[in-house]
C-alpha cells in the first residue's frame, strides 16, 4: 500500500531515530507483555468503581422498574434516550477512521484505527444497555427481533424504535468483525512471542494465521470488502437514530435536517472521544513516535469541520422555525433561550460552536493540554445537545396545563456515570491484553512515511532546497522529534 516514494514536504507519520520493524513490535506490545504501571492501575480502579455503580443502578432499575427514574407524564424520554444517542454518536468515529479513510488510502489512520474501532464497540455496548433498561421488562427484549415465537408476536416495522434495534445490531456486528479481522496478524505476532498458557490463548484467537502471501492477499481483500460494507453504516446508523425524532409531530423534532445534522454531530463527538483517549494513551504507553502531532492536528481539523457543520445546522434550525410561521415550532426554539432550561441551551451552543472555533488557530490545535480539554468540552456539549433536543422539547408541549419539569433521580445519574465507568473499564482492559496500535499497518508505512525515510531522501542531496527547508520547519510542532539534529545539518 505504501511502497511508493513519498514527497519530502509531507510530514512524517512515524518519528524517532533508527526505528525498525522489531522496535515497532516491542514498543506496541510493551503494555501487553509487561505488568501494567501505576497510572493504569489508578485508572482501572476508578473505572471499575464506575462500572460497579452502573451494575448496581441497572439492577435497581430492573428490580423496581423505570419508575425509579425522573420521568413523568410529560417528559417520557429523558436521560436514558439522551445517554443512548450520546453513546451511539461516540461510536461513529471508529467506523469512519477504519473504513472510509481506508478506502481513501489515508495512511495516517494506521496508528489510530485500532483504538478507535475498539472505542466504537465499547460505546455501542453502552448504548445498547440503555435500550434494554428502557424496556422496563428486559427479559422481553427477544420480541424486538423478528424471530418465530410461541406467542406468534411480530415486530412493528413502522416503529422507528425497531429500526434502532436493526441499525445498532448491524453496526455492532460489522464493527466487531472489522475490528477483529484487523487484529489477526497482530494476535499471531503476540502468539509467536508468548509462552505457556498465553501462547495457547493467542494461538486460538489468531485463527491459525501463517503470514503467507496468500494469507495477506485474503486479509487485504476482506478488509476492503468490510470497509465497503461499513461505509454506508457511518451514514445510516445515526440517520435511523435521528428518525426516532424526525418522524414524530413534536415541535423541535419534526424536521428534515435531523439526519445529516445527527451524522455530523456523531462524527464530531466521536473524534472528540478518540482525541480524549489517545492523547492520554500515547503519553502513558510511550507511543509518541506513532501517534504524532500530525495525527493530533488532523483529528482537530476534523473536529473543527464537523463542529462548524453542527453550528450551521443550529442556525438552519432557527431559520426553519422562523420561516415556517408555526407558533409552536417558534416557541420551542425560543424556549431554549428564555425557558427554565436556558442554561442547558447555553452549554450546548457554547461548547459545540464557540469553543470549537478556537481550533482555527494552529497554536490551539497543536497544544496537547488545550486540545485534550477541548475534546472533553465537545462531548459535554454534545450530551447537552441531546438533552436539549429531548427534554427541553418535551417538557412544554401543546397544552400548558401539562407542562412539567424533569428532575433526574440518583438512578438516572448513576446509570449515566456508571456507563462511563463501564466504557473506560473495557478500554483499559483492551489496551492491557491487545495491541492498541495496528502493528502490521504501521509497519507498512515505515519505509515511506517515517522520519528516517525522509532523512534518507535528504541524504541523497537531489531534493529542492526550499522543499527541504519547508519540511524542517514543519517538524517544529512535533514533540517527538529532535529538532537539534536538523539544526546541525
Amino acid at each position: 500500500m505504501a511502497s511508493h516514494s513519498e514527497s519530502i514536504i509531507r510530514e512524517p507519520l512515524i518519528t524517532g531515530k533508527d526505528i525498525t520493524y522489531a522496535q515497532i513490535t516491542n514498543d506496541v506490545l510493551r503494555p501487553v507483555e509487561n505488568m501494567p504501571g501505576k497510572a493504569w492501575w489508578i485508572g482501572f480502579v476508578v473505572a471499575v468503581l464506575g462500572a460497579c455503580l452502573w451494575l448496581f443502578s441497572v439492577s435497581w432499575t430492573f428490580w423496581y422498574g423505570i419508575g425509579e427514574w425522573g420521568l413523568n407524564k410529560t417528559v417520557g424520554w429523558a436521560w436514558d434516550i439522551t445517554g443512548f444517542v450520546w453513546w451511539v454518536g461516540i461510536g461513529h468515529a471508529g467506523t469512519l477512521i477504519s473504513a472510509i479513510l481506508l478506502l481513501f488510502r489515508q495512511n495516517w489512520r494506521n496508528s489510530i484505527n485500532r483504538s478507535a474501532e475498539a472505542m466504537t464497540i465499547f460505546a455501542v455496548i453502552c448504548a445498547a444497555s440503555y435500550i434494554v433498561c428502557h424496556m422496563g421488562r428486559p427479559w422481553m427484549f427477544v420480541y424486538s427481533l423478528p424471530l418465530p415465537n410461541t406467542y406468534t408476536l411480530w415486530v412493528n416495522f413502522n416503529s422507528p424504535l425497531i429500526w434502532d434495534v436493526f441499525a445498532i445490531s448491524t453496526y455492532f456486528s460489522v464493527s466487531l468483525v472489522f475490528w477483529y479481522t484487523g487484529l489477526l496478524p497482530d494476535l499471531a505476532t503476540i502468539r509467536d512471542r508468548a509462552t505457556g498458557l498465553r501462547r495457547k490463548i493467542y494461538s486460538f484467537c489468531s485463527f491459525g494465521w501463517t503470514g503467507s502471501v496468500k494469507t495477506w492477499q485474503r486479509f487485504e481483500t476482506v478488509c476492503l470488502i468490510l470497509a465497503g460494507i461499513s461505509t454506508p453504516l457511518v451514514l445510516s446508523v445515526h440517520t435511523i437514530v435521528s428518525m426516532d425524532f424526525a418522524t414524530s409531530l413534536e415541535p423541535g423534532w419534526h424536521t428534515t435536517i435531523f439526519p445529516p445534522y445527527f451524522v455530523a454531530g456523531a462524527i464530531f463527538s466521536g473524534f472528540a472521544m478518540v482525541q480524549t483517549l489517545l492523547l492520554v494513551t500515547r503519553k502513558v504507553l510511550g507511543l509518541e513516535n506513532y501517534i504524532t502531532m500530525f495525527h493530533i492536528e488532523a483529528m482537530n481539523k476534523i473536529i473543527l469541520l464537523t463542529g462548524s457543520i453542527v453550528g450551521v445546522a443550529y442556525l438552519t434550525e432557527f431559520f426553519i422555525a422562523f420561516y415556517s410561521g408555526g407558533e409552536y415550532e417558534q416557541y420551542t426554539f425560543l424556549n431554549r433561550f428564555i425557558g427554565p432550561y436556558w442554561w442547558a441551551g447555553c452549554m450546548m451552543y457554547g461548547c459545540n460552536v464557540l469553543m470549537t472555533q478556537l481550533m482555527w488557530f494552529k497554536s490551539i490545535r497543536r497544544n496537547i493540554p488545550i486540545a485534550w480539554v477541548l475534546s472533553i468540552v465537545v462531548n459535554i456539549g454534545m450530551w447537552f445537545e441531546r438533552f436539549v433536543i429531548i427534554v427541553v422539547s418535551l417538557h412544554r408541549d401543546f397544552v400548558p396545563s401539562s407542562w412539567a419539569m424533569f428532575y433526574p433521580t440518583w438512578v438516572d445519574m448513576s446509570i449515566f456515570i456508571g456507563s462511563i465507568g463501564l466504557f473506560f473499564t473495557m478500554f483499559l482492559l483492551f489496551i492491557r491484553v491487545l495491541p492498541s496500535i495496528a502493528m502490521a499497518e504501521v509497519k507498512l508505512i515505515l519505509k515511506s512515511s517515517s522520519e528516517q525515510a525522509k532523512k534518507k531522501l535528504m541524504a541523497h542531496g537531489d531534493l529542492d532546497e526550499e522543499q527541504v527547508e519547508f519540511y524542517k520547519e514543519s517538524l517544529v510542532k512535533f514533540d517527538s522529534v529532535e529538532i537539534s539534529d536538523y539544526q546541525k545539518a
